[in-house]
């Protein structure tokens, strides 16, 4: 037990000083926040249109379309333009990015004490197992979130959420695979 929450602990540090530094310092995610010098009116405008917090896929059919009506609609808009919003009547301030922060890193020890609880189980892991299972639960995750959502609406940047699966996960395997086998021969 005290190896899963110690391992946990430590390793939701490095998945969450990763994230500090992906999407902060190194803003390897500059393309999922873009930067449109139009953003002032762009918001005036969605605030007159939509009346609560949401995301929005355009264009898209009303519910209890049929599917006909659903097939037609569909094909007229073949080619032209589409978009998805995620939209929220307000900026929250300082105090919730703190808040954001701590509820990450309590995920982030929970993932890994998850994984943690897995590897455990094996018979006497090699550092080679430990820190395979650890990079394959991140390209797991990748694949599950990032990539599906990519494949249906082409809007992540693969390349920064694939490092960030190989270098988190990576160094939180180099961790647990030193500790989880510590007193083991």
């Amino acid at each position: 037990m005290k190896k899963t929450i110690v391992g946990a602990l430590v390793g939701g540090v490095i998945l969450f000083i990763w994230q500090f530094l992906t999407w902060g310092a190194l803003n390897l995610h500059e393309a999922q926040q873009r930067y449109t010098p139009k953003q002032d009116s762009i918001l005036a405008y969605l605030k007159t249109q939509f009346t609560e917090d949401g995301a929005y896929m355009m264009p898209t059919v009303a519910p209890g379309t049929s599917s006909k009506d659903m097939e037609a609609q569909m094909k007229a808009c073949e080619g032209k333009p589409w978009a998805q919003v995620v939209y929220h009547k307000s900026m929250p301030g300082m105090d919730a990015m703190f808040m954001n922060m701590g509820r990450s890193y309590v995920i982030d020890f929970l993932v890994v004490a998850l994984l943690c609880w897995l590897l455990v189980k094996i018979p006497s892991p090699s550092f080679g197992t430990v820190f395979l299972g650890s990079v394959f639960t991140g390209l797991i995750v990748f694949f599950n979130i990032p990539y599906t959502m990519h494949i249906w609406y082409g809007s992540f940047d693969l390349n920064a959420h694939l490092i960030d699966a190989l270098i988190s996960w990576g160094g939180t395997g180099l961790w647990l695979g030193w500790w989880l086998r510590r007193g083991k021969s």
